[in-house]
């Protein structure tokens, strides 16, 4: 009976995991960066807890088969955030290069009187 009432509290909080990580998706779409790095950063508590409950809780076959289907989940929309994040950091890096090598060309044609006769490297 105790063991039940454990693995429902370990179902109900992975299911927070997982509607907190399609939060989290949501708020990356948004780009509300900000409110998702909070909300990472309190999930930390919950992803302890469950392991704590799982690290002394006896699963049957059919509470692992169910387990294991929601930490699936969990694992597909984390790996998702993740790949959305790193496109987004692809994305800024390159926009920082252009912007960079902009800056270079708009300095170089910018004649005053300290400037003259500088060369610019256009291959960077």
């Amino acid at each position: 009976m105790q063991d039940e009432k454990q693995f429902e509290q370990l179902m109900l909080q992975y299911t927070q995991l997982k509607n907190g990580a399609e939060d989290i998706s949501r708020m990356i779409d948004n780009e509300d960066f900000d409110t998702a790095i909070t909300r990472i950063k309190a999930r930390e508590e919950l992803y302890l807890s469950c392991k704590c409950i799982r690290k002394y809780l006896e699963l049957t076959p059919v509470q692992q088969k169910e387990l294991d289907a929601i930490l699936e989940e969990l694992r597909e929309l984390e790996l998702a955030n993740i790949k959305k994040l790193e496109k987004g950091m692809e994305d800024v890096q390159n926009e920082l290069k252009v912007n960079h090598k902009t800056k270079k060309i708009q300095q170089a044609y910018n004649y005053n009187t300290h400037s003259k006769g500088s060369i610019v490297n256009l291959q960077e």
